[in-house]
This record gives C-alpha cells, sequence and structure tokens, in this order.
C-alpha cells in the first residue's frame, strides 16, 4: 500500500510539470525569459507574497545557498495555488531545460518519499518532507537594465541566477540531490535520479588500465560530502586525477557524455557558453578523479575540473543511496569574479 501511495506521490507537481513542458515556449535568451516569466509570477502574487519572495540585490541572503532541509527565505510553493502556482513553475521553468525541469520536479517529489519512509510523528515528518517546501526568491529589481536575480531552493535544490543587463551572467552554484536515489518498485518501475551521472563515470574508471588507476582513483576512501557547500564561492585546491589528453578515446567520449548529461539540465544559451569556455581553456586540461569503491552501492565520489568549472558527485549515505552533485564556475559563482589566486 506504502508503496503503490508512493507511486502517486508528488501528482500535482508532476502534472504541472508535463503541462509546462508541453506548452513552455522555447527562447534562446535565458536572460529575457526569466524576466517575462519573473515579471508575469509577481502580477500572480500579493503585496504580501511578493514581498516575502523579494530582497535587495546586495541582501547576503542571495549568497545564502545551501541544500539541506532547513528553513528558509522566500516564498513557498506550497503557499500558492492556481494561476500564481503555475506562475511560479514556469518561473523554474525558465532557468532549465526540459530535461532539467524534470529532474528538478522530481528531486522534489521525493520529499514525499521521505514522509513516507521515515519515522517520527506524522506532523513533525510532514512539516519535515514537503513536496511545496521549495522556495523562490527573487533579488534586485527584475528589468533590462541593471542587475537582478534569482533562486529556487529547497531540500536537494539549489538553482541560482544572476542577470545584468537583461543578460544571464551567472547559473551557479548548481545542485542537484537525490535521496533516495533509487525507488525500485518492479520491472519497468524504478525511479533512479542522478543514476546516469553515477554510471558513466564509473565506466571511465572501469575502463582505466593500472597506469591510470593510479593517477585517477585517489582513494579507496570517499569523503563524506562534496567540498564547500554554502560558500559563495567552490572549495577546490590543485586539479588530481586522470587528465582528457591521457585517456583513451572512449574515456574521452565517455567524459563528453558525462558533460552532456550535466549540461542539458540548463537551457541551450547556458549549455552553449559553458561548453565555448571548457574549449577555449582545453578540453585536455580536464582531470577526472575517483575516491571510495567502485561498485554501486558502496560509497563513492567523483571530481571533473577543468579550468572553468568542476563538478562533485557525493554518494556515501544511506548505503550509497543518497546523491550530493553540483556544478560550479571556477572564474566565479553568483558572478563575483574569483581573484587570481584566491
Amino acid at each position: 500500500m506504502a508503496l503503490k501511495k508512493l507511486l502517486l506521490s508528488g501528482s500535482v507537481i508532476i502534472a504541472i510539470g508535463a503541462l509546462l513542458i508541453a506548452q513552455a515556449p522555447q527562447t534562446p535568451q535565458s536572460g529575457q525569459s526569466m524576466l517575462t516569466a519573473v515579471q508575469a509570477f509577481q502580477k500572480m502574487l500579493t503585496p504580501e507574497q511578493w514581498k516575502q519572495a523579494s530582497f535587495a540585490f546586495d541582501d547576503a541572503e542571495r549568497l545564502n545557498w545551501h541544500f539541506i532541509p532547513r528553513e528558509r527565505k522566500g516564498l513557498p510553493l506550497r503557499d500558492l495555488e492556481g494561476a500564481a502556482l503555475k506562475s511560479a513553475h514556469t518561473m523554474i521553468r525558465s532557468g532549465l531545460s526540459e530535461a532539467g525541469y524534470s529532474q528538478a520536479l522530481n528531486i522534489m517529489s521525493l520529499e514525499e518519499v521521505l514522509y513516507l519512509l521515515e519515522d517520527g510523528e506524522r506532523e513533525y515528518r510532514r512539516e519535515r518532507r514537503h513536496p511545496g517546501k521549495y522556495y523562490l526568491s527573487v533579488f534586485g529589481e527584475p528589468g533590462n537594465t541593471g542587475s537582478w536575480g534569482w533562486r529556487v531552493e529547497g531540500h536537494h535544490l539549489s538553482l541560482n541566477f544572476t542577470i545584468k543587463d537583461g543578460k544571464l551572467i551567472s547559473s551557479t552554484p548548481e545542485f542537484y540531490g537525490a535521496n533516495p536515489g533509487l525507488i525500485d518498485a518492479g520491472p519497468k518501475r524504478a525511479i533512479r535520479v542522478l543514476g546516469k551521472e553515477e554510471d558513466i563515470a564509473r565506466e571511465i574508471l572501469k575502463l582505466c588500465d593500472a597506469n591510470q588507476q593510479n593517477v585517477a582513483w585517489i582513494s579507496k576512501v570517499a569523503p563524506d560530502e562534496v567540498p564547500g557547500p554554502n560558500v559563495p564561492q567552490a572549495v577546490i585546491g590543485p586539479a588530481v586525477g586522470l587528465p582528457v589528453s591521457e585517456m583513451s578515446d572512449k574515456q574521452k567520449a565517455l567524459l563528453q557524455d558525462l558533460l552532456s548529461e550535466y549540461l542539458q539540465n540548463v537551457p541551450t544559451d547556458v549549455s552553449e557558453g559553458r561548453r565555448q569556455a571548457i574549449n577555449s581553456a582545453g578540453m585536455d586540461k580536464i582531470k577526472f578523479a575517483w575516491w571510495g569503491e567502485a561498485d554501486r552501492n558502496l560509497r563513492h565520489h567523483y571530481r571533473v575540473q577543468g579550468p572553468t568549472f568542476v563538478i562533485e558527485y557525493n554518494n556515501t549515505q544511506n548505503d550509497a543511496n543518497h546523491v550530493h552533485s553540483m556544478w560550479r564556475n571556477l572564474e566565479g559563482d553568483f558572478a563575483i569574479p574569483v581573484k587570481a589566486g584566491g
């Protein structure tokens, strides 16, 4: 019974998502799409709701990102209904591709799974695990001139955007997580969020010969968490691991597939911008590193790091069925330039 209920959970979110994926217009310029969406969203809100959602651009809250199930500022989806809720999802959709929006909906729906599976008083679980506890926040005055930004955030989801003079100039930090990572309800009824990102990386590792393993496999002990959660800029050291220049052709192709798996979540212009930055900096300068065990359901972590970006993927909790993953811009998240050597 619980499993059947589980498969029906989050039906409102999924239904809205399916409708918007079918109806959302495609635009090559995300900044304008976001402006249109946020202005339409504002019109659907009461003055009190808009006040709850809006902050000054330089408010410290803009950099106060996280992915844990904590209390947040902003306007939660669960306080909205009807046209306002639909408009909120259109706003979220403006920052993502169809694949990324679908992934965000799946992550939100997993809160209902945790509500059903976890122990504790029903009221406590309902408050802690709620698929509507995802908050929209707008920073600054949305418009075609000046700087503004927005965020959608809740447990296992933090998407942050900065727009200047009508152009999207930052889409990081970008965080997706999943708990449980796999829900197995039988043949053709399994849901595995963030699974391809894991499988492709593992295949690169398993194709390593002995010499490559010595370089790529940093440690048999995986770190407990991604580095630098809740800090404005990525926490990194010197890049470690196997350089693309030392990979086989098949490994190189898999690495491209892995990058594509992440890049498919963002709008086309964002994806193209990230790829251009990667190619300009040099694919051969990217390194792939692995920590922990090689098999599924055993603790593991991997990193893909190039001159302009870093991907971190950690799956160590709950018998390696609890994923944290993020894409960060090494030139500066939140459109805040990183000083050389800093």
